[in-house]
């Protein structure tokens, strides 16, 4: 069965660590399965960064994938508290995706990631650095998947694809009852149905 998505999905990452590794690689996956997605490949640097938010605000979910050196850009953390911002008003579904890092030290900011978030705020203002832990603890609560040092990246970004055209359904489902419409389910928040929430085990 053919599966097309016009939901347009935004890749969150730290281009210089996983562009030519994992991104790489859930790209092509994203395009076998059809999956519409806005991925910044060149990070634009210089340029403004409304630009980006404009995609984001065009997209109805966003993977936030967070590594070990997601933190070294504020590029990323001031993307994520446009997310942040956008799903808290149910504008759109954030999906953490944990690449070789601990929830714990993406929620609490500490390991790697939490070094390397510490070193940008020294550059940082105060209201910056509040914003940015907000939005790391906010998108680091909701359900995601994670994938481990000793776990198969293949399988991994095939979990990935599943998670995504699971939220695409939801929210298809969602947008067909209210144009014909129907009462809304209550409290559905389009939260990734039946994928694990436990990280990825090695097959």
């Amino acid at each position: 069965m053919t599966f097309f998505s016009p939901t347009q999905v935004f890749l969150n990452y730290r281009g210089e660590q996983l562009r030519y590794s994992f991104v790489s690689h859930l790209i092509d996956a994203f395009e076998r399965n059809e999956i519409n997605f806005f991925v910044d490949k060149y990070e634009q640097r210089g340029k403004d960064l409304k630009n980006l938010f404009l995609r984001i605000q065009e997209s109805r979910i966003a993977l936030a994938i967070f590594s070990t050196r997601y933190t070294e850009s504020s590029w990323c953390m001031d993307e994520l508290v446009k997310m942040k911002k956008l799903a808290d008003k149910r504008k759109l579904h954030v999906i953490p995706i944990f690449y070789k890092v601990k929830v714990e030290d993406v929620r609490k900011q500490t390991g790697e990631f939490g070094d390397n978030f510490w070193t940008l705020a020294k550059v940082s203002s105060g209201d910056q650095i509040k914003k940015w832990k907000e939005a790391l603890e906010c998108i680091s609560n909701k359900m995601g998947l994670s994938l481990g040092d000793k776990s198969y990246e293949a399988d991994f970004v095939k979990e990935v694809v599943k998670a995504v055209r699971s939220v695409v359904a939801e929210i298809g489902l969602e947008e067909e009852e209210n144009h014909f419409g129907k009462k809304k389910r209550k409290d559905c928040k389009c939260e990734l149905p039946d994928f694990k929430k436990s990280r990825t085990k090695k097959l």
